[in-house]
Order: C-alpha cells, then sequence, then structure tokens
C-alpha cells in the first residue's frame, strides 16, 4: 500500500483565511473512484493558504504505478466533482519520509 500526496490549488481569488471544503469532500472523492484504481482511503488537509493536500491510500504493485493511478483520480476529480469544481491538480508524488529514516538512525 502507498500513500500519495496530491496537491490542489483552490479557484481565485480563493479567501484570504483558505479555500474551504465540504466536510464530506473525503468521502466523495473516495466514492468516486473507480475499482481498477485501488484506492482504499482519502483524506483532505487544508491549510492556511489557498489549497489543500490530498492523501490517497492505494494499492499498487510499484511506486510509480500508484503515483501515475493518482494523478488520473485526481485530475478526473477536479473535472467531475463538484466540490472540486474549479480547483487545478498541482503535484502528485509520494510524501518524502525523512523523519522516520532519521528516527531509525538515532
Amino acid at each position: 500500500m502507498y500513500l500519495i500526496h496530491a496537491e490542489i490549488q483552490a479557484p481565485a481569488p480563493a479567501p484570504a483565511s483558505g479555500a474551504a471544503l465540504a466536510p464530506d469532500t473525503a468521502g466523495v472523492l473516495l466514492a468516486s473512484a473507480r475499482p481498477q484504481e485501488r484506492i482504499e482511503h482519502v483524506s483532505v488537509h487544508e491549510g492556511a493558504g489557498p489549497g489543500a493536500v490530498l492523501g490517497v491510500y492505494l494499492v499498487a504493485g510499484r511506486l510509480s504505478a500508484a503515483e501515475t493511478v493518482v494523478d488520473a483520480f485526481c485530475r478526473r476529480a477536479v473535472e467531475t466533482v463538484p466540490a472540486l469544481r474549479g480547483w487545478t491538480l498541482t503535484r502528485v508524488g509520494a510524501p518524502l519520509v525523512t523523519p522516520f529514516y532519521e528516527r531509525l538512525l538515532d
């Protein structure tokens, strides 16, 4: 299983306090996943800025395959899911796990 982060940008102009997504956005996204994508869980993390990070957990044979699936899934989502209408996908990739490995070295 892989965790892939997808950064999305709110439509302009975004409120100064950040663009809020509906509380059920993660569930709506998960429901829009196709069985062959093997997506197990979606979480939404909003910060103080005009964007959000989607955490997508999925089963895949390789990291590159997981990133490709999440990229396609999120591109489709910003085009078809009403809660993401106008949002833009800006980056997809596995999060860095440097702190985990630094703890192993201590």
